[in-house]
């Protein structure tokens, strides 16, 4: 497996999908940020808190200072976004070494969520949550059950590596 990963000393850092999966990383990290941005400057959504759409849909706006939905919250913004970074480095490396186009794809997804939300902990301290879905009388707001697109694209990505993991058999 180290031969894999090292060529000649050197870490590879492209691969034959690398493109492919950064393609995917950069539409979902700009698909993310153009959301977020829409929602917060034009909508203006700090103002208006609450906006409902179904009645098992809203969209609220969440300031999110932990990881996933809210879990291990803190005030060490440089901790999670280093974390972050570090994650999407060894993402990368297994891009480059990835065969599968689902694989690649997966990875990507996962890339560019994480990034755009890393900017976000930049930019503004926490991750922007905006879709909250509950159900008579179901709050799953109690749980931080609020997200952004990032987090659909990091659970998208996570569910397809575990799909390619599961079901899907090499020849190699």
């Amino acid at each position: 497996m180290a031969d894999q990963i090292w060529e000649d000393g050197v870490t590879r850092l492209w691969g034959p999908l690398t493109t492919l999966g950064l393609a995917i990383a950069a539409l979902s990290f700009g698909f993310d940020q153009s959301v977020k941005y829409w929602l917060l400057n034009i909508v203006d959504m700090p103002t208006r808190q609450h906006i409902a759409v179904t009645p098992f849909f809203d969209v609220a706006m969440a300031w999110n200072h932990g990881v996933s939905y809210g879990l291990l919250t803190t005030h060490t913004q440089g901790l999670l976004i280093g974390i972050s970074l570090l994650i999407c480095a060894l993402l990368w490396i297994w891009l480059a070494r990835s065969q599968l186009v689902l694989n690649a794809m997966a990875l990507g997804m996962i890339i560019g969520g994480a990034l755009s939300n890393a900017l976000d902990r930049v930019v503004h301290g926490a991750v922007a949550d905006f879709f909250y879905f509950h159900f008579e009388g179901l709050n799953f707001a109690l749980l931080n059950f609020v997200f952004n697109p990032a987090d659909v694209a990091i659970v998208a990505g996570v569910g397809l590596l575990l799909y390619e993991s599961t079901f899907l058999r090499r020849e190699t």
